[in-house]
């Protein structure tokens, strides 16, 4: 067995996911912590599956990183019809991962649709059975308006192998993630591997937990590993640095992060619908405790001395993931 001490180890200085790391990842198959156990895979309580992703962050940041990604697009399992689900969830290596961009195009023809298009930016690329996308449905040339007179939009689950992936990842951190744009050409897509992202066939409290909510925690635990990680890692370079206050109050947040969870899962457990100001007290609780960790981290890296902007120190390495992620857009402050 891996221990988080060996797969920190494997992953300072890493260009790419290690091939060990990724059979260990499958095995504990904490890609599938959200598929239902129905379709083989973990069903865990939100609290259970928040806890799994901050302590990997806290580990490495783009190992966090990539398995809340992947683990999000698995998610869908729950989008697919029941017989489909099963059929591509009894694998370990199973594993969902792509845009949540408009990328492209499914030309409609019977029962299939034809992909075309390229979409940015997939992260895990190399390690996805199959790649996910939303697309502009069109037929006969036109596109296809929906009741409400909009563009129809569908989501679809592509093989690997029909797909051209474009190693285009430039950023300064997120470097093992695999976080590549991808490129289809006229492929078709049978009905059954398409799916429309609020209907759902499985029935259970995730379910019905909004998307802005699973986004925002599922991101959030990742910044408060990599932030307590960066503390830990300044220590071993200062060691006569309080961070006292730093790591408690990271402790603090996260349990408040677990908090919200539980509230969540009873609310619906009873039927009931989240409210639009329990979203946004959620959100506002990210935005804020993003914008005063980020600060922190740049206060406490002045502090650390020519050691940690060395490249091959892990100090470093946090820092450039840390703030590669903070350029996600769901908690980016817009001014």
């Amino acid at each position: 067995m891996l221990h988080s001490a060996i797969l920190k180890d494997k992953l300072i200085g890493a260009t790419h996911m290690p091939a060990e790391v990724m059979q260990y990842v499958f095995k504990q198959r904490w890609l599938q912590i959200w598929v239902p156990q129905q379709y083989c895979g973990l069903g865990l309580s939100f609290k259970e599956g928040l806890k799994v992703l901050k302590n990997l962050a806290q580990t490495d940041g783009s190992l966090g990183w990539m398995v809340t990604l992947c683990a999000g697009a698995n998610y869908f399992s729950r989008n697919l019809k029941p017989e489909t689900a099963f059929e591509l969830f009894q694998k370990s290596t199973t594993c969902f991962g792509g845009s949540g961009m408009i990328g492209g195009t499914a030309e409609r023809k019977d029962n299939e649709y034809f992909i075309n298009g390229i979409w940015r930016f997939a992260t895990g690329a190399p390690h996805l059975s199959h790649f996910t996308l939303n697309a502009i449905v069109i037929e006969n040339g036109q596109k296809v308006l929906d009741e409400k007179g909009n563009e129809l939009i569908r989501s679809f689950i592509i093989p690997q192998h029909q797909v051209k992936i474009i190693a285009d990842w430039k950023a300064m951190g997120m470097r093992a993630t695999g976080t590549y744009s991808f490129e289809i050409h006229n492929i078709a897509v049978s009905e059954k591997y398409s799916f429309i992202y609020n209907e759902f066939f499985t029935d259970s409290s995730l379910d019905k937990i909004p998307f802005r909510i699973f986004a925002d925690l599922t991101l959030l635990v990742n910044y408060f590993g990599m932030a307590f990680h960066f503390g830990e890692e300044a220590l071993k370079l200062r060691p006569s640095l309080d961070l006292t206050f730093f790591l408690r109050t990271i402790k603090e947040r996260e349990e408040k992060v677990y908090g919200f969870a539980d509230e969540i899962e009873k609310i619906l457990c009873n039927t009931l619908e989240i409210g639009i100001e329990k979203q946004k007290e959620i959100h506002q609780f990210g935005e804020i405790s993003v914008k005063e960790l980020s600060c922190k981290i740049i206060e406490l890296y002045t502090q650390l001395g020519i050691r940690a902007s060395h490249t091959d120190n892990s100090v470093h390495q946090i820092f450039c993931d840390y703030f590669t992620a903070s350029q996600h857009a769901n908690f980016r402050p817009v001014y």
